[in-house]
This record gives C-alpha cells, structure tokens and sequence, in this order.
C-alpha cells in the first residue's frame, strides 16, 4: 500500500472522554487522529491476591476502527497527555511507537514504512513549563523524513497570533527544534483562535500550531 496524502485531525480535549469517544466514531474519514491532554479513567478491575475487590486498570479511550498508540506510565503521576490514533484502513503501512527515539509523557512520535521509506509524525503537548520542549532542546537525536509536528504548544506570540503583541523567548526554541527537523511553521488557511477562553475577559489565543 502506497499513500500520496494524510487526513490528520489534531485537537487538545482536555481531558474529556465524552469528547474523545465521539471524535472516534464519528471522524472515521480522517487517517489519523492525535489528541492532546487525553482522559485516563478506570476501565475495569483486574483480579488481584492482595485486594478482594480488585486491582483498577486505568486506561484511555478506545475504539475498534482506531489503532491506539500511548506511552505506558510508569507510575500514577505519569500518564501520557498525548495519545495519537491510526485509523486501522493503514494498518498495512506497519505504524509504530517509537519510544526508544523520545521516552517523555508529553511527546508521541509514530513512524510507518511508505513506499520503502520510514517517515515519521510528532504529536506534541507542551505545558506551561514548556516540558517536552525543554525535552526536545537538550536530546540529541537525529530523525530524517519528520512530515509533521503538531500538537498544543501553550505559547503565545506575535510570530502567528495577530491578537497578541509580544514575543517569547519559547518561541524561539520551538523555531529552533523545528528547523532540527527540517519542518517549518505552517500558515493556516483559515486564520483564527485555536484556543477559546472559558474566563469572561480573558481573549481567544492561538496555541495550536503545525510544523510541515
């Protein structure tokens, strides 16, 4: 199987399963879905020697049509908040999680093989210490054919929100990592807010960006 294009839907849910489980049923006509800040919950109880009422399995959202890729916690204070779904139609495109490429809570990078060639797609949630960031700065690593690098990056700057006047020091790391990958700040067709405020008085922002 040869593809030429990708849907990719890329959305922080803040941590809502209800939101989640209707993106997956109902946005099949997309190839790949990457969520950020994704719902872990209690899936069921596995039986456990120690506790009679048994032991909780904490999971994220699942679906049949979806292929589920996550980063397995190490502990309670761990779970990913990104997780990135491959619509099982490209499952013969062999997708992987590459954990032994970045082993970090917020960063989710898959590869699939493509007329011969590995290529490979960052899914990104950077907090508002800018962890993953900081991450990415100080690991070396060296990825040919990164096709993308989305993701919530929680920086604003005047760079590619309009609505906002100052400029952050963030940013140009985040520049800086980019261009490490060879991958440069897309324009979007639309332009607008990514992000919209609950907080009466306080303004829409962008902060969802994509690196092509």
């Amino acid at each position: 199987m040869i593809i030429k294009k990708l849907r990719i839907f890329s959305q922080n849910i803040r941590k809502n399963s209800i939101v989640t489980n209707t993106i997956l049923e109902s946005y099949s006509q997309f190839d790949i879905i990457l969520i950020q800040e994704p719902p872990w919950s209690e899936i069921r109880k596995l039986p456990s020697a120690d506790n009679c009422e048994g032991e909780p399995l904490i999971g994220s959202c699942h679906h049949t049509n979806w292929i589920t890729f996550s980063r397995p916690p190490k502990d309670n204070s761990d779970f990913p908040r990104v997780i990135s779904y491959v619509n099982i139609c490209l499952r013969s495109l062999r997708f992987l999680f590459c954990k032994d490429i970045f082993d970090h809570r917020d960063i989710n990078i898959i590869s699939f093989s493509n007329n011969g060639c590995y290529h490979y797609i960052l899914n990104i949630y950077s907090d508002s210490a800018h962890s993953a960031l900081k991450y990415l700065k100080d690991t070396e690593t060296n990825i040919n054919n990164v096709l993308l690098m989305t993701g919530d990056f929680n920086i604003r700057d005047s760079l590619w929100d309009l609505s906002f006047s100052f400029h952050s020091s963030i940013s140009d790391d985040l520049i800086m990592i980019a261009d490490s990958f060879d991958l440069s700040l897309s324009s979007p067709t639309n332009p607008g807010p990514t992000r919209f405020s609950d907080t009466a008085g306080e303004s829409n922002s962008v902060i969802d960006l994509m690196f092509l």
